[in-house]
């Protein structure tokens, strides 16, 4: 738990493949982070990312830039995050994001690409306006066997600085 006031969280996963190890490592993250959690699983709504009718699809993204505290998912697809999340996150503008704090969470088969989330991910969530206050959360899919040690190393550092970001967000703000 990041703080005593227990935030949502949304789950954004980016893996195309609909029940996969990201949405679970997701879900898995963000329970430790909040204890509402709110999960997009884009498997489910890529079919409407290029057509007109946006009926899952709308309130997805509205879900996702209302959220206080973001965890967003993907594999490591040729040495970067999803298509299917790029098209997602494509939809929304240069602020998009504002006043969403965000946690990059990678899912990699070799420790090689741990920098996926740093280099590709938080780039675009700061683009879209999100406050991306600690490292990348990245697992192998060894560690996806049991999560908890990898997430407790990492909260080990992300913790204050989450806490942190949440609390200035809440100051002055309407939410």
């Amino acid at each position: 738990m990041v703080s005593q006031s227990e935030p949502s969280v949304v789950a954004l996963v980016g893996n195309p493949r609909p029940g996969s190890r990201t949405l679970t490592a997701a879900q898995h993250v963000a329970s430790r982070l909040g204890t509402e959690v709110t999960t997009i699983d884009l498997a489910t709504l890529g079919h409407e990312l290029f057509t007109a009718e946006r009926t899952q699809l709308d309130p997805a993204l509205r879900t996702v830039a209302a959220a206080r505290l973001l965890v967003v998912a993907t594999p490591v697809y040729k040495a970067s995050y999803t298509g299917l999340l790029k098209s997602f996150l494509d939809l929304y503008g240069p602020d998009g994001l504002a006043e969403v704090v965000a946690v990059p969470l990678v899912i990699s088969g070799n420790p090689a690409h741990a920098l996926v989330g740093e280099v590709h991910l938080r780039p675009l969530l700061v683009e879209l306006g999100a406050t991306v206050p600690t490292r990348s959360l990245t697992v192998t899919e060894a560690d996806l066997a049991d999560l908890d040690p990898a997430v407790d190393r990492w909260l080990e550092r992300a913790a204050a600085p989450l806490t942190h970001a949440l609390s200035a967000d809440l100051v002055g703000a309407d939410r």
